[in-house]
This record gives structure tokens, C-alpha cells and sequence, in this order.
């Protein structure tokens, strides 16, 4: 006889998996971001919320976690994967090369920071120790918030990207002793905290060094023979062994687990498995992650907010300033520009996850009292909550801030006032360019545009019309002649601008011929609403080449194997194109039939 289901055990997990798979879908629709649903989620279902309600209201239990604990030691795996893929994309080569900005600017940051919110605390009245480890636990911000934030919008190579990451490792790095110190001013050794603080930076350096010893020996032969027998699961369970068991051997060596994560990632980013470990991890990073945020979400005591509200929503908003305002003067006195110091001032200006940690340690021993610790810790929710909305702000700030680009003299010439009929192609780049080609072997008259200067003014050097402007902008789509246009070809890689152009042509023109790239299927089926005669989606199109490519490689005939990728293009034109769409659909040539 089977034992009766605890339905209470999988409750937790079932508020995690509704979250993600319904409420983020749900709000990605209204353009809200994922990490502000998981924060937001969190919030309403932990234990200061909708769980302090459910002691009087049972029913609502269902849609509460129950045990917050269990589910912060899981969300703590999000942060080790988020810290591993880093790893991944940041090869041994290119931390060197910031070395810089992560010895300098982070080190300084980390202790004006510390040294500026520590006095404060002091000169408010609390003991030289509490208002060392607040004025540390409150410097440090959320590496996990700020990368993602960073990666959704194609932002971690930007100059503001490489600067606020280099910040946020050296944080990463300074958690390790300053978790050290607490221990050791909680216990009261007799011996020089100098010394204590000394042996455990050699022990952590004698413990990295292990790990990137092991992991050069190891790694490399261990993915070559998991790849080589082909068994997907195993390659699977063999990412995930790395990334979680360097973790614990870190941790077991007094590091952080997100730190050996981190360096399992940097050894891997060497290797030729680098990519495929990527996609591996990916599904379990993002709801990890997820996960983390949720925890976090759970974290904020409305009701000491609502109990102090001046007191905490002013603290998160002086937190937000002070930070801001230490790292953007640190940041220009390390010859950042103003753009991209006014962004990682207000990208490390809020809280972070490891105030929770320091804090957490520093109240269960007795070094900061836990009337003080709360509303600080409510403040840092807060600017965690508010992240999303400061990435933003700093996004268009660092734009408005940006030098005037000099353009060079190629991309200063106007598109022709001939009223000529022409295909108008967007974007000068790689794909861009062999559309341009494929016209001019054709004879068909076109010109480019691009946003890029530095790509007109090559393109204009190799005597082709290419011009610069923004083509979402109907007026410059008008001066490249669009009333006279044969078609509109859209060649470029951002699928937000890709619509804009697209919407502003066929709003202008109900007649154009128009031909956009998709990013996917998905994409290209919101292209077909649009309007486009056809979309060309990427993944679709590298698929019928590679199939074509091997056809032919194994003796089908050519004619055949063309007769086919035709036909099947055609298939997934119809599976795309909207019911009832009347969008001129290309023809195949009648020979390509006959073969």
C-alpha cells in the first residue's frame, strides 16, 4: 500500500513553478520584467505578506511558502550557476585585461563605501564594531540582480557593462573575508585580527590555487570523455557536477560557492566545450535564478516598512544616492567616461544579496542589534526592487551623457533628391553587404543605410551608396527615397528595430515590397502581422543550409536537393504567414520544379 501524499512537502515547489511558468509569461506580456515578477511573487507569498495573513485565513496556505528557509539554501544555487555561465563568457585572458578596474576601482569602491556608511552608522551611535560590518554589508551590491539586468539588454561588453561587472567581482571577492571577520569578532579571539585576516587570504589563495590546478588537469579529458559517448544526460549531470562541486570544494575551504562557480567557469571558458556547456546550464541557471529573486522578494517586511516607512524608504533612497555618487567620482578618477561612470554609479548604487549573508551572521552572534539590522535590511530590499526601474534611468542617463559622436566625412552625405526607383537596403553589415552584392551582380539599383558610421563611411570607401541615419525614423526612410522604393530589405540583427522599420514602411506604404530578417519563427510570424511580404528567420534558414550542404555531400542530385529546400521553405513560409495574409509570396523559378 503506497504511503498517503504529503501534498504540504511539494507546495513550495509548486508556488516556484507557477511562478515562473505563468506569472513571469504573464508579465513578460505586459512588458514587465522577470526579475521585478519573481521580486514582486516573492513579496506577496513569503511570510510577511500573505503569510502572516494565512495564520488567520488558512485557505490562503495554498499559495504561500511555508518554509522560506528551505527555499533561500536552493535560490543560493541560482547565484553559484549565474556565477559559472560569467565565468564561461570571461576567459582567463580578458580578466586580466581588467585588472585594473577590477583591483582598483572595485577595491576602492568596496572601501570608501565602507568607510563613508560605517562613519555615518558610528556618528548615529552605533559601536565602531556594528558600524563597521552595516557600512560593509550595505557597500556591497547585487551581482546577481545587476548581470542579469546587464544580459537581458545586451549590455555586459559595453564600456558601462565591463566597469559595474568589475566592481561587482571585486564585492564577490571582498565577501570572502569580511564573513572571515565577522567569525572573528564574534568569538573574541585573543590573537591580531591583522593575522586572522592574513591567514585567511592565504588560505583562500592556496585554495584557488588547488582548484585551477585540479580543474587544468581534470576538466579537459573529463568533458572529452563524456562528449565522446554521446549521451546527452551524461554530459548534463557532468556540467552540473563541475559547477555545483567546484562550489562545494570552495566552500569547504572557507570561499563562497558562487566564487568556485565562478572559477570552474573561467577554466572551462578555456576549452573547446565552452558553447555546448552554456546550453547546457542555461534552463537551470534561469530558474534558479529565478528562485533567488523570489527568495529575495520574500525577504522585505512590509510591515516594518509600513511601521517606519520615512525611516526605510528614505535610508534605500540615501543608500542609492551616497553609493551612486562615491562610484561615479571613483569612476571619473579612473578616466571612465561620464556616460559610462553615471551607469555603474547607479547600477552598484542600490543593496545586494550579501548583506543578507553579512548581516544575517553578524545579528546571530550578537555583533549589530536586530533593531537596527531590520530596517537596514528593508532598505536594501527596497533598492533591489528597484533596480530594474535604475537600470533604465541609468541606460538613458549614460545616452544623454554620452560624448558627441564626430562623424566621419563619408557618413555626412545625404541620400539622393533624384526620385530614382531603388531597393532601400537596411544595415551595412555582414549580411547586409551580400544582399547589397547579390543586388549589384542582379543590376538592380539600391542603397544602404546605416546607423553605424564607421560601416557607411567603409562601405562609401568601396564605392558603394550606402548613407547614414536611423531607418526606424520614417522621415530618413523618406529622404533614401522610400516613396519611389522597389523594395525595403531589412538585413539588420535587432529584432525591436527590425519592427519599428517595418511598421513605419508599410504605414507609409501599403504597396512595398518588403523583406525583413527574423531572429526565429516567432519573430518572423510578428513580421507577417506586421505586413512583410516575407521574413527570413535565422535559425530556419541555417537549418535548410545545413541540410542542403549534407544532401548534396551524401550524392543526392543537386537539382532534387533543390527542388526540395524550396518546397520546404515554402512549408514553413505557410506554417508563419497569418491565416488569410495576401502578402505576395515569391515564386520558384519553373525550372527548379522541372528538376
Amino acid at each position: 500500500m503506497a504511503a498517503p501524499l504529503d501534498i504540504a512537502s511539494y507546495k513550495d515547489a509548486l508556488v516556484v513553478l507557477a511562478t515562473a511558468g505563468v506569472v513571469v509569461p504573464f508579465a513578460r506580456r505586459f512588458k514587465i520584467s522577470a526579475v521585478v515578477a519573481f521580486l514582486t511573487v516573492g513579496a506577496l507569498v513569503g511570510p510577511f505578506a500573505l503569510g502572516r495573513i494565512g495564520t488567520s485565513m488558512p485557505w490562503l496556505q495554498a499559495i504561500t511558502v511555508s518554509n522560506p528557509d528551505a527555499l533561500t539554501q536552493v535560490a543560493e544555487l541560482g547565484v553559484v550557476f549565474l556565477l559559472f555561465v560569467i565565468g564561461l563568457e570571461l576567459p582567463f585572458e580578458r580578466l586580466m585585461t581588467m585588472r585594473r578596474l577590477v583591483f582598483g576601482l572595485g577595491a576602492a569602491q568596496v572601501t570608501l563605501a565602507t568607510a563613508v556608511i560605517g562613519a555615518a552608522f558610528w556618528w548615529a551611535g552605533q559601536p565602531t564594531t556594528a558600524a563597521f560590518i552595516l557600512g560593509a554589508a550595505l557597500a556591497l551590491s547585487s551581482t546577481a540582480i545587476v548581470v542579469e539586468l546587464l544580459s537581458e539588454h545586451r549590455r555586459m561588453t559595453s564600456g558601462a557593462g565591463r566597469a559595474t561587472f568589475a566592481v561587482l567581482l571585486f564585492q564577490d571577492l571582498a565577501v570572502v573575508p569580511l564573513l572571515f571577520l565577522v567569525t572573528v569578532l564574534g568569538q573574541q579571539q585573543n590573537g591580531s585580527l591583522l593575522t586572522g585576516l592574513t591567514m585567511a587570504l592565504l588560505q583562500a589563495a592556496i585554495a584557488i590555487g588547488l582548484i585551477v590546478v585540479i580543474g587544468r588537469l581534470v576538466l579537459r579529458p573529463l568533458f572529452r570523455l563524456v562528449a565522446g559517448a554521446g549521451a546527452v544526460e551524461s554530459f548534463t549531470a557532468a556540467t552540473l557536477l563541475v559547477a555545483i562541486g567546484t562550489g562545494i570544494a570552495a566552500a569547504a575551504a572557507g570561499l563562497s560557492m558562487a566564487l568556485g562557480a565562478f572559477i570552474a567557469g573561467l577554466l572551462l571558458a578555456e576549452t573547446e566545450y565552452r558553447r555546448a556547456i552554456e546550453v547546457t546550464i542555461e534552463p537551470f541557471k534561469a530558474l534558479l535564478i529565478g528562485v533567488f529573486f523570489l527568495s529575495v522578494g520574500m525577504g522585505l517586511d512590509l510591515s516594518a516598512v509600513f511601521r517606519m516607512p520615512v525611516a526605510i524608504i528614505g535610508g534605500a533612497a540615501l543608500l542609492i544616492a551616497l553609493k551612486a555618487a562615491l562610484t561615479f567620482l571613483l569612476a571619473r578618477s579612473f578616466r571612465l567616461s561620464r556616460s559610462t561612470a553615471a551607469e555603474t554609479a547607479l547600477l552598484t548604487g542600490p543593496g545586494g544579496e550579501f548583506a543578507f549573508v553579512l548581516m544575517g551572521a553578524a545579528m546571530t552572534i550578537g555583533l549589530v542589534a536586530r533593531e537596527v539590522a531590520t530596517p537596514a535590511l528593508a532598505a536594501v530590499s527596497l533598492t533591489m526592487f528597484a533596480l530594474p526601474l535604475i537600470a533604465r534611468i541609468s541606460r538613458i542617463l549614460g545616452k544623454r551623457l554620452a560624448p558627441p559622436v564626430t562623424l566621419p566625412e563619408e557618413a555626412l552625405i545625404l541620400p539622393p533628391e533624384d526620385n530614382a526607383r531603388r531597393a532601400i537596403v537596411v544595415g551595412c553589415g555582414r549580411v547586409g553587404q551580400l544582399v547589397a552584392d547579390m543586388l549589384g551582380r542582379h543590376k538592380v539599383p539600391y542603397l544602404a543605410a546605416d546607423a553605424d558610421p564607421s560601416r557607411v563611411a567603409k562601405q562609401r570607401r568601396a564605392g558603394e551608396p550606402a548613407y547614414f541615419g536611423d531607418a526606424t525614423q520614417l522621415e530618413f526612410l523618406r529622404a533614401c527615397g522610400l516613396a519611389e522604393a522597389t523594395a525595403l530589405i531589412v538585413t539588420i540583427d535587432n529584432p525591436r528595430a527590425v519592427d519599428e522599420i517595418v511598421a513605419a514602411a508599410r504605414g507609409a506604404r501599403a504597396d512595398l515590397v518588403i523583406v525583413a530578417r527574423a531572429r526565429d519563427a516567432k519573430h518572423a510570424r510578428h513580421l507577417y502581422e506586421l505586413g512583410v511580404n516575407d521574413a527570413v528567420p535565422e535559425t530556419i534558414e541555417a537549418s535548410l543550409q545545413l541540410s542542403e550542404a549534407a544532401l548534396v555531400g551524401l550524392g543526392v542530385p543537386m537539382g532534387l536537393v533543390i527542388a526540395t529546400i524550396h518546397e520546404k521553405r515554402d512549408e514553413f513560409r505557410a506554417d508563419l504567414k497569418p491565416a488569410g495574409s495576401d502578402a505576395i509570396r515569391p515564386r520558384r523559378h519553373a525550372r527548379s520544379r522541372r528538376l
